[in-house]
């Protein structure tokens, strides 16, 4: 088990984010280790509460023994029908820490991690159908070179696709190194580990449906906050961010701000980052995993 596993990312500026008010409500929808979330359990007081969602069952294990703590253990992208089904219409904040956990990539079984061979699976959810090997084997090569160009950034996104789709004929794709083997020729020199990582992160994308999940989670946060409440959210590449910035400035992921009749701004938050906080050197030195976090803030309207 990584060292990184129990250290969260920029937990001091995440912790200040929140502006946690002892007795509210606030909600971890990436539990993970739990490491966030046992520092906000830190800053509450007997009437405050905590909500953490998590999909991954091996998250269960890092739930503390504690009165004002909630675990629902579901994908945050159903965040506002739990919240009601646990009896909480509105929260004060929300934190979304959007890294797979060092955890899920050091677990060779789990098909995350390019340094172990294993069933290419990636499933966060483990009741979800979808296999990283399902798509592998069954989806189109037109379709294979969107999901690699778009949520890989693949530079050979469309020769990788044909490759794939040309060596499952003979043989299924059934475990990572069968997925090495086939692509290997499509590998530039001397940046292997950063290409096969950009077909994984595709994968697991597509796989994990990462992207609706988050828009849908965006909207739903927008719902469930209290006026004056702040939402929290660190991302780790892109495609992340782009919806994150978007949402909050615009309160839409595409196109411009709506606007009434009068030409006031009709949107759900107020920005609080103008620019993303990034971790210091010295966090990075210690926690190679904060390299790419960005973190944005923003306050309920």
């Amino acid at each position: 088990m990584s060292n990184n596993y129990h250290v969260p990312v920029m937990l001091q500026p995440c912790i200040d984010g929140l502006n946690i008010k002892p007795d509210g409500v606030y909600v971890d929808v990436t539990f993970g280790g739990g490491g966030h979330s046992k520092e906000i359990l830190k800053h509450l007081g007997p009437k405050g509460r905590l909500i953490a969602f998590d999909q991954d069952p091996d998250a269960q294990a890092n739930v503390p023994a504690d009165d004002r703590f909630i675990f629902i253990d579901q994908n945050f992208g159903f965040l506002k029908n739990n919240l009601r089904l646990k009896g909480f219409k509105q929260v004060d904040g929300i934190l979304a820490d959007l890294g797979v956990s060092s955890h899920q990539f050091d677990v060779p079984q789990r098909g995350f991690s390019i340094r172990h061979n294993a069933d290419l699976d990636m499933r966060m959810d483990q009741h979800r159908d979808l296999t990283a090997a399902e798509i592998l084997n069954t989806y189109t090569e037109d379709k294979l070179h969107k999901i690699f160009g778009i949520y890989g950034e693949v530079k050979n996104a469309k020769s990788l696709a044909r490759a794939i789709v040309t060596s499952r004929l003979e043989q299924s794709f059934t475990d990572i190194d069968s997925l090495k083997s086939a692509i290997a020729g499509y590998i530039p020199k001397g940046k292997e580990n950063k290409y096969l990582a950009q077909v994984f992160q595709a994968l697991r994308i597509e796989v994990n449906a990462e992207i609706q999940v988050l828009e849908d989670f965006l909207m739903q946060a927008a719902d469930v906050l209290k006026p004056g409440g702040h939402l929290v959210v660190m991302s780790y590449h892109s495609l992340e961010d782009r919806p994150v910035k978007n949402f909050m400035a615009k309160g839409k992921f595409q196109g411009e701000v709506e606007k009434d009749f009068f030409g006031n701004q009709q949107k759900p938050f107020n920005v609080i980052t103008r620019k993303a906080i990034i971790a210091t050197d010295a966090e990075i030195a210690q926690n190679n995993r904060a390299r790419s976090a960005k973190l944005r803030i923003a306050e309920k309207i």
